[in-house]
Order: C-alpha cells, then structure tokens, then sequence
C-alpha cells in the first residue's frame, strides 16, 4: 500500500492578469521505505510539488484540484491548525539551505528538544536523550556536548546532519528533502545521501528527494519523476530511466551530463529554455525543444503511457500513432540547430494569452 499519493493534483496562482497554472494534473505514489527522486530544470515544479504536500505553498497559491493522501487521509483540504500537527509528526522536511532551517539564536538542542515535545508526549529530560541519539545517529561526534552549540559552530555538513535529526525528531513516516546536498561539497554530499539512505531504511520512511542532479538521483533513489513545465514528463525505476530514456526530454538531461572519458570540446545542451507560465504551447509543452517532434505533438497533450518499464508523456509511445509527418519536421528542427537557430515546428507554436 503506498503511504503517499497525490491524484491529480493541480497548483495556480490567481493574479490580475489571470491564473497561472503552475502543476498540472501530477500524480504519483510513493511506497514505505522508498526514495522517489523528482528532477527537471528549474521551473519545472519541483519544490512547488513538496510545499504543496507538506501544505506550505505562499500565497496566492493554492491547490485548484486533485488530491493529497497521506496514509489514506486526505490532507490537501485540511485548515491550518490540522496541517501543523501533521507537519513534523508525520512528515519532515529537509531544505536547501540549514542556516535558512535552523534558527540561529537557540542552541540545536534546545530546537531539537521543542520539536520533540511538540509532537511526542515525553518529558524534557526523555526529549534531550532522544535528541542526543538523533545527532549521534546522523553522525555527529560528541553529540553529548554539540547538543548545546548555536547553528554558527557547526560546519555546513554538520549543519545539514542537524536539519536531518531535525526533520527525523518526530518520527515521520514521509520525508520531502528539497535539494539538501545542493549546498554542500562533493564528500559531504556523498556521506549525506548515505545517510538519508541508511536512516530511511532503518526507519521505513518514505522519502521525496528534490535535486537537479542526476548523479544524486542514481545513487539514491528507487524511481525517479521527471518534470517539465508543471507536469510529469517520465516516471520510472531509476535505472530503467537513466540507462533507457523513454522521454526526449530525459534524453537531453541524460546527454547533457559531461562523460569522464571523453575529450568533447562542448556539452550537450537542450536547446531554449523552460516556457513561461503564461506561454505553455499548445499540446506537448516540451515541442518547440524537442528533436522527434512530429504533427500531433502540436496540437494535443500527451498523458503518461506505457513506455517499457516506465512510463512517458510522450506520443512516440502511442502505439496506434503512425507518426506520419515525423521524419519530415525532425530533419527541419536538425537544421535549425545546425544554423544556430531556435528550433521551431512548421507552425509557430502558439503563446497562451492572458486576460486583463
């Protein structure tokens, strides 16, 4: 049984010159004990996806549509007060940055022992003994007497660590980490993914890792969602993802990774950019970057479909789709790139307006 699933879950922010869409229909299901990892470029919805689970989109945001469960309890509708007590109870968060997560006039004992109480029916002296096996769990030496420093005496991977006890404090059975090795060097983040591995494993927590690196992804996590423009491009086991993209967007992700063993002058790079809010495409969002694109992805929207072990937002998988036409518009957006130019379809891909 999954501990999370999201249905259909649907993010806008009203604004006077109309609503912007910013998730579109997102689903997905993450089981006890499991990491899935969520990556795409920046404005692709990512973070926007964890604080609408963990119930803290800003104003004017708002859930539009959809549904939220967590252990079969619908949690997307409750008010303010029900949210708080299920926020560290039962699920944690781990962000980008610790000095942002941690608040620098209290030691992280006494922020350790405070979110302990209040979510745990224990007394103080049970709550620091908790706290003090929190910090040595995430591998703080001398926990005993870090207990009773500020956030500025720790480095910033032992910081991290504290955030993470932080986010364990009350037992959560879901974790939504945000990019938290993003801010870290290269050693430290590989001891940290170790860790959040081992403690979700010991603890049967599910976790929602938030990264933009694909490397973290492999090393991490059992499936992987990948984003585009507020929706769900590709989802899959990691390995199936990684080595066998199913989508033309993983794709382009996966070769723009640098490989060791190559002199290559360039990189490979996606051509364009992330569309705006107010400018998704018609069909496809993905169309005017897309190398394979043919007729149909102009006009209507891909769902996810069987893709092989995974599944794609992608009409290449429409099996009942000749794709005619295909060939023809693949070799014109070649030789756009060829000549330095934006590839663009025959027709011009249409911008969506907003009403005043």
């Amino acid at each position: 049984m999954s501990l999370l699933q999201v249905k259909n879950l649907v993010v806008e922010f009203p604004g006077r010159r109309g609503t912007l869409r910013a998730l579109d229909d997102i689903s997905f299901d993450i089981a006890p004990g499991e990491i899935l990892g969520v990556v795409g470029e920046s404005g692709a919805g990512k973070s926007l996806t964890g604080a609408a689970i963990i119930g803290l989109l800003e104003p004017p945001g708002r859930v539009a549509g959809g549904q939220i469960l967590l252990q079969g309890q619908r949690i997307d509708n409750l008010g303010y007060e029900q949210m708080r007590h299920i926020r560290g109870r039962k699920i944690g968060a781990i962000f980008q940055d610790p000095l942002t997560s941690l608040n620098p006039l209290y030691t992280v004992g006494r922020q350790l022992v405070e979110t302990i109480r209040a979510h745990l029916p224990v007394t103080e002296a049970e709550a620091k003994r908790r706290a003090i096996a929190l910090l040595q769990d995430t591998g703080i030496p001398a926990a005993e007497q870090r207990i009773d420093h500020f956030p500025h005496q720790f480095s910033g991977g032992m910081r991290q660590r504290v955030v993470i006890a932080l986010a364990l404090a009350a037992e959560p059975q879901l974790i939504v980490a945000d990019e938290p090795t993003t801010a870290l060097d290269v050693s430290i983040q590989a001891q940290i993914i170790q860790l959040l591995k081992r403690l979700c494993r010991e603890r049967g927590a599910a976790v929602m890792l938030i990264t933009h690196d694909m490397g973290v992804i492999a090393e991490t996590c059992d499936r992987v969602a990948v984003m585009y423009a507020g929706r769900i491009a590709e989802i899959g086991p990691v390995h199936e993802v990684i080595h066998q993209p199913a989508h033309p967007y993983t794709g382009g992700l996966m070769a723009s990774i640098p490989e060791m063993d190559s002199d290559r002058e360039r990189l490979n790079q996606i051509d364009g950019a992330m569309p705006r809010l107010n400018a998704i495409p018609k069909g496809c969002a993905y169309n005017p970057r897309c190398p394979r694109v043919f007729d149909r992805c102009l006009q209507e929207r891909p769902e996810l479909m069987a893709a092989g072990a995974t599944r794609a937002a992608c009409w290449l998988h429409d099996g009942a789709d000749p794709h005619r036409g295909h060939d023809r518009l693949a070799a014109q957006h070649a030789a756009a790139l060829a000549q330095g130019e934006r590839a663009t379809p025959d027709a011009a891909t249409p911008v969506q307006e907003i009403d005043e």
